[in-house]
């Protein structure tokens, strides 16, 4: 398995895996029971176990406060994706860190850019940054940000963090929303392109990642529906004229790996490790280039076991 994907060319075998951690977000979604009472322990364990099983990344989400009226469903358990991350890339050497998605439209772009490039430059050029344009109203809001013109605001954040994030000690950007120049930042990121994968599925989702990604980070598109839309991201890439390849992703089904003793859910795939890479590999038939996979689990040991047997078992049959 290739440990980087940021220059991967559409046509390459290249198929790699990473996993959304457990524990710093709790949705009721996808949860699992034991993520309640769990800990940094318990992420350090994680991140430990996919540096050895030879996940691709590990992902951190990004909510600064959860409403009342969505708090039932989303809970308000949404750790930090900066703090998260640098405190995991500390115990880890090799595996790098998402943020899937960080919701950049609610900071300055200089704000995000310092924090982004210090987790760069201490993880030795680990970081993705995934950018997503949000959806919760209230978080806009109370930070002043315009929640209608979200995408707009997302789309200029982006162009902003690729001068912000690049090579020069004092970047410059004059755009309609931010204007900067003449201001040094230090350190710089490692990497002399930090690469930005964009989330999301809508119409205009789908559009910036053709346009202004580096990689795209599908949501909630079923297996039916993932081939029209890679197929349409890469006709709105080539229309737009851009040349550097693009990292496609998808979010797979729930995995079991083996045959479960309880009820995993019907939309699990589980079975021999055989039966899983077939499925999985399907994917890769479709022109992606990264899955990101989640395990039922009943305590932090169930899922450690799992990535451990996804790693050593499935993986090698991609």
């Amino acid at each position: 398995m290739s440990a980087s994907l940021s220059n991967t060319d559409p046509n390459n075998t290249s198929f790699t895996y990473g996993i959304q951690l457990p524990v710093q977000s709790q949705s009721t979604i996808y949860a699992e029971a034991w993520e309640a009472d769990a800990g940094p322990a318990d992420l350090v364990e994680i991140a430990r176990t996919a540096d050895r099983s030879g996940f691709d990344y590990i992902a951190s989400c990004d909510h600064v406060a959860i409403p009342r009226r969505l708090a039932s469903a989303m809970s308000t358990v949404w750790y930090d994706p900066v703090a998260t991350l640098g405190f995991l890339a500390g115990v880890t050497e090799r595996v790098r860190l998402l943020s899937h998605v960080a919701v950049v439209g609610l900071r300055h772009p200089l704000v995000t850019a310092k924090q982004y490039a210090t987790l760069d430059h201490l993880s030795g050029g680990r970081l993705i940054l995934g950018v997503g344009a949000g959806h919760v109203q209230e978080e806009f809001e109370v930070l002043g940000v315009d929640f209608e013109r979200r995408g707009a605001v997302l789309d200029e954040c982006v162009d902003a963090l690729r001068a912000a994030l690049g090579p020069d000690e004092f970047p410059t950007h004059h755009g309609k929303l931010y204007d900067f120049e003449g201001l040094g930042q230090q350190p710089r990121p490692a990497q002399e392109r930090v690469p930005v994968w964009v989330g999301g599925s809508s119409p205009a989702a789908v559009r910036r990642a053709a346009v202004r990604g580096d990689g795209w980070l599908p949501q909630g598109d079923p297996r039916e529906r993932l081939s029209e839309q890679i197929a349409r991201v890469r006709r709105l890439r080539e229309e737009a004229g851009v040349v550097e390849p693009l990292v496609v992703g998808a979010i797979t089904e729930p995995l079991y790996v083996g045959e479960p003793g309880w009820s995993v859910g019907r939309r699990t795939l589980s079975g021999t490790p055989e039966a899983l890479a077939e499925s999985l590999r399907a994917y890769r038939a479709m022109g992606v280039h990264q899955i990101q996979v989640r395990f039922r689990s009943r305590s932090r040991t169930e899922l450690t076991d799992q990535m451990a047997a996804f790693g050593a078992e499935v993986a090698p049959l991609f």
